[in-house]
């Protein structure tokens, strides 16, 4: 029987290819604490669009504009109609509505876009009000729902479709080969990947709003978002495995998980986070589905262009670059390999 050394028991067992993935992991789990700390720890308003309704309002407005940290970017409306018409159109987070025949304003706000900004609003403006001797009376536009603690049911419904997208799209590649042989069998993932996302679209609608009354309303339109979001973050996932291999599993991880998620908007809004977080979050599909799912659940639809789009780019560039990535192996490679090799 042959002796072996620890030294190289060490090696049969940890192959430099297992090395590179146990690094890899590694940095994967201390950039997750670095980003959701970095992105959650501190949590303050910076820049936050809001309406301004006074007789002097510009004045007003500029004298916001000044408060210690910057929590505000303020901008005089006309009158009270247009600022209720601005928040309900997620155009601004808030209003200050001034009258001058008393000494009672009102703050509109928005729970439903997030509970934590109109929280945040309130303890600003009724500090503000205190100090010019008035008191402040609270309107809430689009209240979020008794079911929706804190309004994070919308998050935590689109990190869901997130996570069924990279995990479809992984075991597709676990199961028959990270790179596809050829363009057809690239396609079959695709189509493999939209039914998925299908079921699993209207599996989470069902779940937030008929199921749990978590939600209210909006489960066709949930349903759409779900199956896009899906979709989106799958094809992501098999162009990224298309072009890198199995380690491309781990960059969508980076991407959606430890960049998206604590980016999105999800427990903060975008004004109440660091910049780096606040700038790629809207661009990054966690940020526009959250967004998306707010906007239909509480807002009628309103500002769901800009988050749809960013959706479908991921979906169509996920498309192209799997597409583009599988005839290019199959090039190389001298076109499909037998059955059960991708």
């Amino acid at each position: 029987m042959t002796r072996t050394t620890f030294p190289r028991d060490v090696r049969d067992a940890v192959t430099p290819r297992a090395t590179l993935m146990v690094l890899g992991a590694i940095a994967l789990h201390l950039l997750f604490v670095a980003s959701y700390v970095g992105a959650l720890h501190d949590p303050r308003p910076k820049d936050t669009p809001f309406g301004v309704v006074a007789p002097r309002a510009a004045q007003t407005a500029a004298r916001l504009d000044r408060l210690p940290g910057s929590p505000l970017d303020a901008r005089a409306l006309a009158d009270e109609a247009t600022a209720r018409r601005q928040i309900l159109d997620r155009k601004i987070y808030g209003a200050l509505v001034v009258h001058p025949a008393g000494t009672t304003d009102t703050l509109l706000v928005a729970s439903g876009g997030s509970a934590a900004m109109a929280n945040a609003l309130v303890d600003l403006m009724t500090a503000v009000e205190r100090d010019q001797q008035r008191t402040l009376r609270t309107v809430d536009l689009a209240p979020d729902s008794d079911q929706d603690f804190n309004g994070l049911t919308s998050f935590y419904l689109v990190v869901g479709w997130c996570v069924g997208g990279y995990l479809c799209a992984s075991i597709l590649a676990v199961s028959a080969g990270a790179r596809p042989s050829a363009p057809r069998r690239a396609a079959i993932r695709l189509l493999v990947l939209a039914l998925v996302a299908v079921v699993g679209g209207l599996g989470g609608a069902l779940i937030v709003g008929p199921a749990l009354d978590a939600l209210p309303g909006g489960t066709a339109a949930l349903w759409g978002l779900g199956a896009l979001t899906v979709f989106a973050v799958g094809a992501t996932t098999l162009a990224f495995q298309g072009v890198f291999g199995i380690i491309g599993v781990g960059l969508v991880i980076l991407l959606v998980v430890i960049a998206g998620n604590p980016s999105a908007g999800g427990a903060f809004p975008f004004p109440m986070l660091p910049p780096f977080w606040r700038a790629i979050g809207p661009a990054l599909p966690p940020g526009a589905g959250t967004w998306a799912a707010r906007s239909i659940t509480y807002f009628d639809g309103n500002a769901l262009t800009g988050s749809l789009l960013v959706l479908s780019a991921w979906a169509l560039g996920g498309i192209v670059i799997t597409m583009l990535a599988a005839a290019l192996h199959a090039r190389r490679t001298g076109g499909p390999r037998p059955a059960g090799h991708g």
